[in-house]
């Protein structure tokens, strides 16, 4: 597998640092609220990634953080009248349900800051006796000018920064590219632990690394988020770990491209910001998946009504082959052990092609474009091949195939979309009654008014197959 490596800038093969094992660390929310369609891009990308690695046989140990203490953490709690743990707590349950909803699998460990304090607090403290960072007036800074290899993964310069940076009031760094380790607390109602500079809370990037650290050790194979953040978060990341360490953070960086909505970059200001909560109020989860992971990760994609609707026609597409093939699988005659034809067993052959071409589009920088395409080529394919009715075996061995493409890309692994509600499966039962009866006037009555329901009605050998428009 070849994978693009922010920080070299070009594709290099994938080696993990133990064979058979990867270590990989996903930045995660700060929960304060429901995450958005842009949040949702780097769960989704990751959690394809970590599935594609199991796939081809290694184990993963998947660590993504949940950001529990932070300035928008604490204003939103202030605003609500609660404590900063409740809401926090409140927004981690709803996160789950969210990425549930989209298919992402919870990660091996999901550390939060509360909770890893002692940690974060041993970094800040090992900096400061390097001499990497130093204390002003209870605030901990690192001095950013001291670690030779700054702006590395970003491509900027020192004095590019420079120029560009500020101070803030009350602000008492020394140089105004440095940034906090640890901040000092400001009023009684924020949270805050005792430490060696006063009572007070991490900065946000000290977190990552130290938490990357606990979990996976000095140097992990891969570090992975969104674009906006790598700068200055990854960054300075690189430079408090690659300070206190002594050796490389992370040796392969990945970051997904940005989501535009209708073509516009998503604020609140512009009422253009779509939480997937909301999203999830028109259009079931997988959905939702297919659509983020129908371009290539690296490139930006445009959320839209139109490319959603497009989304959700072509998983329908593909919830349609899984449903024929397991309406075959399950009704056709077994005679003859499996049941394949001659011509079957070669047709099944020939599937291999599909997974050969999936695997590389895969392994291509994990191209979920050209790997999706390779699903819908064995689609067509299948399609043809069981036209006018397939053996159980070949039905079943065809299913196998899509089910392990669609499941490395997280799809096709809920069948509660493609259910029908009551009211369909009456008018289905009462159009049977119909035509045993000969009425097939009233039979293609029904039919048509299960068309304007969306639902498809097929009659087959094994009986009538649903099938949504």
């Amino acid at each position: 597998m070849k994978i693009y490596n922010t920080l070299t800038r070009k594709k290099e093969e994938f080696t993990p640092m133990d064979a058979g094992e990867v270590k990989m660390y996903v930045c995660g929310p700060t929960v304060y609220n429901y995450f958005h369609v842009g949040n949702a891009r780097p769960f989704v990308v990751f959690d394809t990634l970590r599935r594609y690695l199991e796939h081809t046989g290694s184990k993963v140990r998947y660590v993504q953080n949940f950001t529990d203490v932070d300035d928008k953490i604490i204003n939103r709690a202030r605003e609500e009248g609660v404590a900063s743990r409740e809401l926090s707590e409140r927004y981690i349950d709803e996160y789950y349900k969210d990425a549930g909803a989209l298919g992402v699998a919870k990660a091996t460990v999901h550390p939060k800051v509360t909770e890893n304090m002692g940690e974060i607090l041993d970094f800040v403290r090992a900096l400061v006796d390097k001499g990497y960072a130093y204390e002003s007036d209870g605030d901990v800074y690192f001095s950013t000018r001291k670690f030779a290899g700054y702006g590395k993964l970003s491509r900027q310069n020192i004095e590019d920064l420079e120029a560009g940076a500020r101070v803030d009031v009350n602000e008492t760094k020394a140089d105004p590219l440095d940034f906090a380790l640890w901040k000092r607390r400001k009023t009684e109602d924020e949270p805050a632990w005792e430490s060696p500079w006063g009572w007070g809370r991490p900065g946000w990037h000290i977190e990552c690394s130290a938490m990357s650290r606990k979990y996976l050790g000095e140097t992990i194979d891969i570090h992975a988020g969104g674009q906006d953040l790598t700068f200055p978060h990854h960054e300075n990341e690189i430079a408090q770990s690659e300070a206190r360490n002594g050796k490389p953070f992370a040796n392969y960086w990945m970051h997904n491209g940005y989501i535009t909505i209708d073509d516009e970059k998503m604020s609140k200001s512009k009422g253009n910001f779509f939480t997937v909560r909301d999203i999830l109020k028109d259009y079931d989860g997988e959905t939702v998946r297919y659509f983020l992971l129908s371009g290539h990760y690296r490139n930006p994609i445009n959320f839209s009504r139109e490319m959603m609707e497009q989304a959700r026609s072509a998983l329908a597409r593909m919830r349609n082959a899984k449903t024929t093939l397991k309406h075959l699988a399950a009704g056709a005659p077994q005679e003859g052990g499996a049941g394949m034809s001659e011509a079957e067993r070669a047709a099944l052959a020939e599937t291999g092609r599909f997974r050969d071409k999936f695997r590389a589009a895969m392994d291509d920088d994990l191209n979920t474009a050209d790997a999706i395409s390779a699903v819908f080529e064995l689609i067509s394919f299948v399609n043809v091949a069981v036209k006018d009715g397939a053996s159980a075996g070949f039905a079943a061995a065809c299913l196998e195939v899509l089910d392990e493409l669609a499941g490395v890309l997280g799809l096709l692994r809920d069948e509660a979309p493609a259910e029908f509600g009551e009211d369909v499966m009456k008018l289905v039962a009462e159009r049977q009654e119909a035509r045993a009866a000969k009425d097939f006037a009233r039979a293609d009555e029904i039919r048509d008014l299960l068309k304007g329901m969306g639902v498809t009605v097929k009659d087959t050998p094994q009986g009538p197959q649903l099938l949504r428009e």
